[in-house]
């Protein structure tokens, strides 16, 4: 029963192109489909049902993992059309399950609506970009399309360290080692340091949670490879917080210092719902020129939306203007947008003018490009 069913559920998703599959006791499976949770027409889940569907894909070791401590992960491949990201755990005594779908095929810059500056960001011999923003909107897809772009063009070597591995990379131009925590080694910091003797251009590091991982990730930037990380923040100016605040207070300076000359620059994503189906990404793109490194060094972040506001001319964005922008275009409704919003009074104003037909002079002349 268990495995005929999981195949079922897993050939229903790819076909339906759903984000995620739910399966929880007392209720039907759910997809979730374009951002919203969708019942399968499939009998109620019982007890009996979640434990055999779990025991039919969770490896040994992690079924052992989900005894002791209540949870595991772990990512495996649905044939040649998908591989699946898995977190199985426990809720009122009863085993749940979400399966994310990592579909096979990459994306480009151009259908992911990358800020263009990206491209020459990803080029550059050493530094650290970050691509930030909160769970399910869309990091992995835009990293992943990044280590492809790198692989189709340049000849690197590139590392990641992952928690678990989900997109799989072939070797083309450059050669491509995944670590998977927890498989391949220990731990991210451990990781880190052993991928700086393995002779690499480039190393992505799938989570910067820690203090370690951080510091590893900072030096490894500064001694000559391009470092891309993820933090679960939601801005530019967020991003820079976060991973200062993660230090003591005593070390706050000098980490600040350190940044300011690693960073090169932060991607902050957002998806939302596409009319009449599908997502789009909005993004806020900061690219650190020496006077946002300045900033940075002197614990300014506060100003640092205003000089995204005022570096457009080198590709920086605020993510409520690529929000307006959706709107604008048509792609999106203005709820949603309200909803992703960071400063939604300022953008529901605007919003207001622009159908009054006023608009400020910058999106005037965007308007007309």
């Amino acid at each position: 029963m268990g495995t005929l069913l999981i195949d079922k559920l897993l050939q229903t998703v790819c076909t339906q192109r759903a984000s995620d599959l739910h399966l929880t006791v007392g209720t039907q499976p759910m997809l979730r489909l374009h951002g919203h949770l969708r019942p399968l027409a499939t009998k109620v889940l019982e007890s009996a049902d979640t434990s055999a569907l779990m025991k039919s894909i969770t490896p040994e070791r992690c079924q052992q993992e989900l005894q002791e401590v209540g949870g595991t992960d772990f990512g495996f491949a649905f044939g040649d059309m998908a591989r699946f990201r898995v977190a199985v755990f426990k809720q009122r005594g009863n085993i749940g399950m979400v399966l994310r779908r990592i579909p096979n095929e990459f994306l480009t810059f151009e259908q992911l609506g990358l800020p263009p500056i990206m491209e020459q960001l990803i080029q550059r011999p050493r530094g650290l970009i970050l691509v930030t923003g909160p769970t399910g909107s869309g990091k992995t897809t835009t990293l992943a399309s990044m280590i492809n772009w790198l692989n189709n063009n340049l000849d690197r070597h590139i590392i990641t360290i992952e928690d678990p591995i989900e997109y799989f990379h072939k070797h083309n131009k450059s050669l491509i080692n995944q670590r998977e925590i927890g498989i391949d080694v220990p731990d991210f910091p451990e990781a880190i340091r052993r991928a700086l003797r393995m002779d690499p251009d480039c190393i992505l590091v799938g989570e910067m949670r820690d203090l370690a991982t951080i510091q590893a990730a900072i030096t490894a930037a500064e001694t000559g490879h391009i470092v891309f990380g993820t933090l679960h923040t939601n801005s530019a100016e967020g991003t820079v917080n976060r991973i200062i605040d993660v230090f003591p207070q005593e070390q706050q300076d000098q980490i600040r210092t350190q940044l300011s000359v690693a960073i090169l620059g932060i991607l902050a994503q957002a998806l939302v719902p596409r009319k009449p189906k599908g997502l789009v990404a909005a993004y806020e793109m900061l690219v650190v020129t020496p006077a946002i490194s300045n900033l940075i060094r002197e614990n300014k972040t506060y100003r640092i939306d205003s000089s995204i506001q005022t570096g457009r001319k080198h590709g920086m964005m605020l993510l409520d203007d690529s929000l307006f922008n959706l709107w604008r275009q048509g792609l999106v409704e203005e709820e949603e947008v309200m909803f992703k919003s960071r400063k939604p009074a300022e953008l529901r104003e605007r919003i207001d003018l622009a159908k009054k037909g006023i608009f400020d002079d910058d999106q005037e002349e965007e308007g007309e490009d």
